[in-house]
């Protein structure tokens, strides 16, 4: 599959449809993967979640709106772009174009455009993986609160403080877990886990599950990174496997790093 024709179409039909509701198992479809899939490759392949772009492109098609036509109720323009209300949609709008929805000035707008990419720009990289099935984990640890634009040092920093901290009392750390919202669009926490029992941490469990596994010849951060980087960028969107809502683990052992990723 080129994920660049399917993303083309998504962006596409995001575009024919800011006025309606916008069906993410339709979106999804157009790269053959489930809605949880999809919204974790748009993000990552865009550099903004689907549900950021959509808000941007409808801001953006409403201050054109609002502009060409100055008679336009406000109320109008909101409901047309799928908010419940003037209120809503008007914090909104100043928040994006630092204005209010009344006060258009065309010199004063911000215009997000729609992602338009080019199909052959296909980077084909190759990836050795295997499919393991691991029974469910039960896991110890410490969290950090995070973000898609922190998570690549908050990672590395965390895990340092812990094992700086812990070391000596628990041995090394086993596991390194991400976890995401409900769409999988942002991440949320990075986990510290120990497979041991230890009654001060947070206890972690994970169901059992099938895995994708990709062993990583390093524990350097900016390896798992790139790593991890490379499987959702060249490796899902090549496969027919769906991600299932389970979170992401690297399992640190014997100088290398496993990443694991969760299938139906």
């Amino acid at each position: 599959m080129n994920i660049y024709k399917g993303l083309n179409e998504i962006t596409n039909y995001i575009e024919n449809n800011l006025e309606n509701k916008i069906d993410y198992d339709v979106l999804a479809s157009f790269l053959g993967v489930n809605s949880y899939t999809m919204q974790r490759l748009f993000s990552l392949m865009v550099g903004t979640t689907i549900s950021d772009y959509i808000r941007k492109r409808r801001l953006s098609k409403a201050a054109l709106d609002l502009y060409n036509n100055p008679n336009l109720k406000v109320i109008d323009v909101a409901i047309k772009y799928q908010y419940n209300n003037a209120t809503a949609f008007s914090r909104a709008f100043r928040s994006f174009h630092g204005i209010k929805p009344s006060k258009v000035d065309l010199t004063k707008l911000r215009n997000f455009p729609r992602v338009i990419f080019d199909e052959k720009d296909m980077a084909i990289k190759e990836v050795e993986y295997e499919i393991i099935e691991l029974d469910s984990l039960e896991l110890y640890g410490l969290k950090m609160k995070t973000n898609n634009d922190k998570i690549a040092k908050d990672a590395p920093y965390f895990y340092q403080k812990v094992s700086n901290k812990y070391l000596n009392k628990y041995g090394k750390i086993d596991y390194g877990m991400v976890t995401y919202d409900e769409e999988r669009e942002n991440c949320q926490y990075y986990y510290v886990l120990y497979k041991q029992k230890i009654k001060e941490f947070e206890k972690v469990i994970l169901p059992k599950s099938r895995w994708l596994s990709f062993r990583i010849p390093s524990q350097n951060a900016t390896d798992i990174h790139n790593a991890s980087q490379d499987f959702y960028l060249s490796f899902l969107p090549s496969c027919n496997y769906n991600l299932k809502p389970i979170p992401e683990l690297e399992y640190y052992h014997d100088g290398v790093t496993d990443f694991l990723v969760a299938i139906d």
